[in-house]
């Protein structure tokens, strides 16, 4: 195989990456439209989360990587509600606070925080047992609180791994 055809390979593999990448957000926007318009959401991205990514792209990044996960498992068989798992991701951070700030909070952040963000989205949104199971629940095994759903095992899974990699490699200046 020359160079040329292991260029057209690799751009190919490339464009099909960025085209399943593009579903995964239509499908986002399809399920969470009210969310990702909402003012509240949109602020979300002023605070920090880990390193240098915000709120706002880190529970995107949650709903992607949650997809991703679960077409995996939908090949297993494995089968969820998607509208659910998605807007619970979005919203298991939605604190609407700095959390890096001490004095914006009354509680450990890590263990009260998902109580927090189940009040906002409760406030705003009419949220299913599932999105509310997911949004407050996926701090376990912190919090201690065991996941009854497979949306809310998903999303806890996506979330610690999209912290881990955020957290490790996404230090460093603005």
């Amino acid at each position: 195989m020359d160079i040329r055809e292991r260029q057209a390979k690799r751009r190919a593999r490339i464009e099909k990456l960025w085209r399943q990448r593009r579903q995964r957000r239509a499908r986002i926007e399809q399920y969470a439209k009210d969310i990702l318009e909402s003012h509240n959401f949109r602020r979300s991205g002023q605070f920090m989360q880990h390193g240098r990514i915000s709120v706002k792209k880190h529970s995107l990044c949650v709903a992607e990587c949650s997809i991703i996960i679960e077409e995996k498992l939908k090949k297993l068989g494995i089968r969820c509600q998607e509208r659910d798992m998605v807007r619970g991701a979005l919203l298991h951070d939605y604190f609407l606070y700095d959390w890096h700030d001490k004095y914006s909070h009354e509680k450990l952040h890590g263990f009260h925080h998902p109580y927090v963000a189940l009040q906002n989205a409760g406030k705003e949104y009419r949220l299913s047992p599932r999105e509310r199971d997911i949004i407050v629940k996926h701090m376990w095994p912190l919090t201690l609180k065991f996941p009854m759903c497979r949306e809310a095992w998903i999303v806890t899974a996506a979330d610690k791994y999209c912290s881990l990699k955020e957290t490790l490699f996404c230090r460093g200046k603005g």
